[in-house]
């Protein structure tokens, strides 16, 4: 199974098993990830599960679709590695994928 790191707000790093074919956003909330909402349970609708993704996985997870970017404007503190969480899926080539919580959720 995949893992991937967390960096919560706090900056705690949590490495946590994915399944394949769940998302970065299921993978949190299945596991009590602090900082990830996910108020519209992972349907592109809200922002509350924004992450930054880091830069060594960017070109892996690819960009957000022009759905998932208008969602990305009610984000907080934006950037161009931000991501929803919900439109990331898991799969073997994202085993080792770290993204950051931001502070606070939109």
């Amino acid at each position: 199974m995949p893992k991937i790191t967390f960096i919560e707000p706090n900056n705690t790093p949590r490495t946590i098993e994915a399944e394949i074919g769940a998302t970065v956003m299921e993978t949190a909330i299945k596991n009590d990830v602090a900082g990830i909402e996910a108020e519209c349970g992972g349907a592109c609708a809200c922002a509350t599960c924004h992450v930054y993704v880091d830069e060594a996985w960017v070109a892996k997870t690819g960009g957000p679709s022009p759905m998932e970017e208008d969602m990305l404007d009610f984000g907080y503190d934006v950037k161009p590695n931000s991501r929803l969480s919900c439109q990331i899926k898991v799969t073997a080539e994202l085993d080792g994928l770290t993204v950051r919580v931001p502070e606070r959720q939109a």
